[in-house]
Parts: C-alpha cells; structure tokens; sequence
C-alpha cells in the first residue's frame, strides 16, 4: 500500500514553527489551534518516518538532525510555490505600471542608456524607476523590495531566496594621475604599491561590510562614490582600479596613466542578475533584466 505524501500545507506548519520557535507560537501566526498544528507536523513525521523535532525535556522544540537536514529543501519547495504563484500573478495581470530595478555602478554607461532606449521603445506605458548602487547595496536594494530586480557585482553570498544569473563581466586596470609617484615608474612591485595610498570602492550595505576587491596597498581611501574616487585620481590624490570604460579616454588624453603592477593582469569585475526568488520579475521587467544581461 503506497503511502501518503507530505502536502505543501504540512510543510508550511513546519516552517512555521521554525521560524515562530515554538507550535504555540506558530498556531499564533496561522491563526489555527495548537492543536492542529501538533496534528499536522505528526502526520508530516509520520509520513517522512523520521522525527522533526526533540521535545522531551525541551521547553522549546529543538530540530533533531533529521529536521535540520529536511529544513533546507522544506525552505527551496516553499520559495518555489511562492515564485510559481507570483509568475502566474504576472502573467494574469499583464505589464507592471512601473519597473524598479538597482545596478551596480560598475556596470558601463553605453550597455544601460542602450537597454533603457529600447525599454523606453518597447513598453512605452511602464515607468522606470532606477537606483545605482556598490558592490553589496546592489543585492540588499532586492532583498528588501525596493528593486525588482538588479544588476550586482561579484558578491560571495549564496542564499535559496535570491534567484541569480551571469551578466557579462567588464576589466579594472590601475591607473594614477601623470603626477603621481608610481606614474614614472617601470614595473611596479607589490611592496611599492603598498606605500601609496590606494583610493578604494566602499560599500553603503552591511553585506559585504569587511570584504575588499582588489585592495593592495596598506594605506587606504574608502569613498562610497565612483564619481568622486574619479575625482580623486585626477587630482593626484592616490592610485586605484577602475573600469576600463570610465578611464579609457583620461588615458588617452593624458589625464591618466595605467600602471604597469608587477605579476598582476587585469582585474574582472563579474556581474550577475538576480531577483528575490519568491517575487520574480513581471514581462517587463524579465525583459530589461534579460538586455542588460547580455555583455
């Protein structure tokens, strides 16, 4: 005789209590008896053949291993209802009024004017809303539902509720203003570079608080604004990786010298889209995700 399968519902009692910390608690925020919600999760080890939770002895019900094991794929199945159900909510309700997204601010000026003017053409009736942001503001902007969907740089954080894709990838090299020390110079070693200060991209978020991309030297600037890191080099006031596609014509005009580091090639700066996995882009915004994507 084949037995019964967990249903959607059972799982979502037990997430339910995972996240509440106890079935009291859980009964509290689906609004249904503690009782059933005991029924429920019995039915749910029954049907696994394996306990989920320890409760002898224990004043809040811990997961035994089993639990702990099953919690992830428990979390991916729920994620995955919730993005089935907002896909179809987007494609029952047609175009969105507006599109939020936020990009990183590596991401070429040329790439994201020549998406938007085909945006503009092809959805002539949604609005636009768009945010530029650094490194780790770019995934916390989606998180938090203030983008669709956005367009980040390489960022080390792996998560079930964010849904990401490769978006081509664009090349810093080191550059430093004619004036500068290190301008004059040959090739450049690493014990050089270190006795100059190094202008270097912060993050706003928390998210990547800590984690440096490309940093060298031991004395550095931290500025939060690409445009004002630009300003800086400039004037002579340090050296420092940027993309290729800001500092192109500085190098060409004389404004800016690239520096030739010892053992060192250039820098890829990688980008991803990504969107929250419960709240998938509509047809608009898929689209935009989509152009901008490609490199």
């Amino acid at each position: 005789m084949e037995t019964s399968r967990p249903t959607l519902d059972q799982i979502g009692v037990f997430l339910a209590i995972v996240e509440a910390g106890s079935f009291t608690a859980a009964a509290r925020k689906l609004n249904r008896a503690t009782s059933v919600i005991s029924y429920a999760v019995a039915n749910l080890e029954a049907q696994l053949g394996v306990s989920l939770f320890e409760r002898a002895g224990a004043r809040r019900p811990r997961l035994t291993e089993a639990g702990r094991a099953i919690l992830s794929d428990s979390r991916g199945i729920a994620l995955a209802l919730s993005g089935l159900v907002a896909k179809a909510r987007g494609l029952t309700q047609g175009l969105e009024a507006e599109v939020s997204l936020v990009v990183d601010v590596m991401l070429p000026a040329k790439r994201l004017v020549r998406a938007l003017d085909e945006f503009r053409n092809k959805f002539p009736t949604v609005a636009l809303r768009l945010r530029v942001e650094a490194l780790g503001a770019v995934t916390q902007a989606v998180t938090e539902g203030l983008a669709a969907f956005g367009i980040s740089g390489p960022l080390p954080i792996e998560s079930d509720a964010i849904t990401r894709g490769p978006a081509g990838s664009i090349k810093l090299i080191p550059v430093a203003a004619p004036e500068h020390p290190l301008a004059g110079q040959g090739k450049i070693s690493a014990a050089l570079l270190r006795d100059h200060v190094q202008l270097v991209l912060t993050d706003r978020s928390a998210l990547t608080q800590g984690r440096d991309f490309g940093v060298l030297a031991v004395r550095s600037w931290r500025l939060a604004d690409l445009g004002a890191k630009h300003a800086l080099l400039l004037a002579g006031l340090g050296w420092g990786n940027m993309p290729k596609w800001v500092v192109s014509d500085d190098i060409k005009r004389g404004r800016l010298v690239r520096l030739a580091i010892e053992s060192d090639g250039e820098l890829v700066y990688h980008f991803h889209s990504l969107y929250r996995s419960d709240a998938p882009p509509g047809p608009a915004a898929y689209w935009l995700m989509e152009r901008l994507s490609q490199s």
